[in-house]
């Protein structure tokens, strides 16, 4: 596996490479070298920037609903409420379906003219607050919002798996202690869960450069590209609407993009410590199946 995977990157890497130092179209026929033209020109483009911008926007966005709402919804479903299957799977099915799919119906509710968000505030009378949902920038931004906090399934499974064998005598202690939910939530749990907190910090933003299906297919890049993220930006210089698509530009944007993801995995390894990555409360004596969480 080892080495199939090396194949595969090894190749991948250098054809990058090879292609972001020369003027090169769809057909790869004609290319001529350009050197580190390319890069100069993605690093001084605003637009790169700005979607590399929504990328931390976004992965901003899931990070704070994930280490809140997220958090908060692992706990009380391992506290062992009614139908918590039931609201597992509702929570976690949004992350199985395809993005492609969720994200086009979510963008076709948006749409102006005869889209089910539009349709039922006139079948109820509120017609004045039906609007151009995507052609609005707050509101574009706030339907990737949207978006990315149904996407929670996945932190939740992360922090229930550590919630089920997590050393809890901290935390009996501090219930006969008389430690009220709040306090309990917010200085026994939540520093209980760092490692998992750092493990969904990392998933999610590294989750973020690969968001491509879920911008595209649901405002694609609307209003005027302002929703767009480096996925796009990226498809849009390979696939223009007009004129022949830039793979060398392209191909250098990809290596810059991929420069900050590596980036952002070292700074996170650096500062987690490496191992603590993976979460690591473990009691052996516990019963994972009935968590002494507050009710």
């Amino acid at each position: 596996m080892l080495a199939l995977y090396g194949v595969y990157y090894v190749y991948s890497f250098v054809f990058l490479g090879q292609m972001s130092t020369k003027n090169v179209d769809l057909s790869f026929s004609g290319a001529t070298s350009v050197g580190l033209r390319n890069f100069r020109l993605v690093l001084t483009d605003p637009l790169f920037w700005h979607a590399l911008g929504n990328n931390m926007i976004f992965g901003a966005v899931q990070i704070a609903v994930a280490l809140t709402l997220g958090f908060i919804l692992a706990v009380t479903l391992a506290s062992g409420v009614r139908f918590r299957r039931f609201f597992y799977v509702v929570f976690l099915l949004p992350s199985l379906i395809p993005l492609a799919l969720f994200a086009t119906v979510f963008g076709q509710m948006l749409q102006t003219d005869g889209g089910a968000i539009n349709q039922t505030l006139r079948s109820a009378g509120l017609g004045a607050l039906a609007q151009d949902w995507l052609g609005n920038e707050p509101s574009a931004y706030l339907a990737l919002f949207i978006l990315l906090t149904y996407l929670i399934g996945l932190p939740i499974m992360y922090y229930t798996s550590d919630l089920a064998t997590a050393n809890t005598s901290g935390l009996e202690a501090a219930m006969i202690d008389g430690a009220s939910t709040p306090q309990l939530y917010r200085l026994i749990l939540f520093p209980m869960m760092k490692g998992t907190h750092k493990t969904v910090i990392l998933w999610v933003l590294l989750g973020s450069f690969r968001a491509f299906e879920l911008v595209y297919f649901s405002t694609q890049t609307e209003p005027g590209g302002r929703t767009g993220i480096t996925g796009t930006y990226i498809y849009n210089e390979m696939f223009p609407s007009a004129g022949g698509g830039q793979i060398g530009y392209a191909a250098a944007a990809s290596l810059v993009v991929l420069v900050v993801a590596i980036a952002i995995s070292a700074v996170n390894v650096l500062v987690s410590g490496g191992a603590d990555v993976v979460p690591i409360h473990r009691n052996r004596s516990a019963h994972p199946a009935a968590p002494a969480f507050p009710r």
